[in-house]
């Protein structure tokens, strides 16, 4: 698998934020966000290849019960199916995190989906591959109604995000809003604590989960954390 780096860290966002977590991060993605904070997995994907029992390895000498598999775009790996497979195996929590563009076979004990809306788009020859492959809800519907243990994370860059995410859970069959996070977009602590206020209250408005970005507020963001 490429992988473009492994490290221990308190699980930063979503149902779990605040959990001590070995995360797995891959190399490569199939969408070009216009605000990705993690460009060296996706815009400019870097990492080694490394082999399954390898990184199984590495996580039981990590120590924390729960794994996280990031990336990227983690399903994009030949190897996840056997990775997560291994992985859940050897006795640990493990949490997918995805976009929901692709829906491989693979196991987990947490599905977190973050599907983008138009506020992702880039600028340039990517835009047009971005927008068709984030449109696609179909592999989101297959992932949705094999892992009943999800969660749907939602960056939001400004009140104008909320109509689509509206529109796109109505299209799920809309979930129960308990598993609907929101969080602030922003690739510094200053950039996402301008907009934490905005997303609260949609939250408030909405019944949805306001979820924090604690990599951003404990380590500043960057790579390893």
């Amino acid at each position: 698998m490429l992988i473009a780096e492994t490290y221990v860290s308190l699980q930063g966002e979503g149902i779990l934020a605040g959990t001590p977590s070995f995360l797995i991060r891959t190399s490569g993605c199939n969408l070009r966000c216009r605000w990705c904070d993690t460009p060296y997995a996706s815009w400019f994907p870097m990492g080694r290849r490394r082999r399954v029992p390898e990184l199984v390895e590495e996580a039981r000498q990590a120590g924390p019960h729960h794994v996280v598999l990031t990336g990227g775009e983690p399903l994009l790996q030949r190897e996840a199916g056997e990775l997560t497979r291994a992985l859940r195996s050897a006795g640990f929590h493990l949490t997918v995190e995805t976009s929901g563009t692709v829906s491989p076979e693979f196991e987990c004990d947490l599905l977190s989906v973050s599907p983008k809306t138009s506020s992702s788009d880039p600028e340039g020859p990517w835009r047009e591959r971005h927008r068709a492959t984030r449109q696609n809800v179909a592999p989101l519907i297959d992932l949705l109604a094999r892992f009943p243990a999800f969660q749907l994370k939602f960056v939001i860059d400004s009140e104008r995000d909320l109509p689509e995410i509206v529109h796109l859970l109505h299209r799920l069959g809309d979930p129960d809003p308990g598993r609907v996070l929101l969080m602030p977009q922003g690739r510094t602590p200053q950039e996402a604590a301008r907009r934490a206020p905005m997303v609260a209250a949609l939250c408030l408005e909405h019944g949805f989960r306001y979820t924090p970005r604690l990599q951003l507020d404990l380590f500043g963001g960057g790579r390893g954390v």
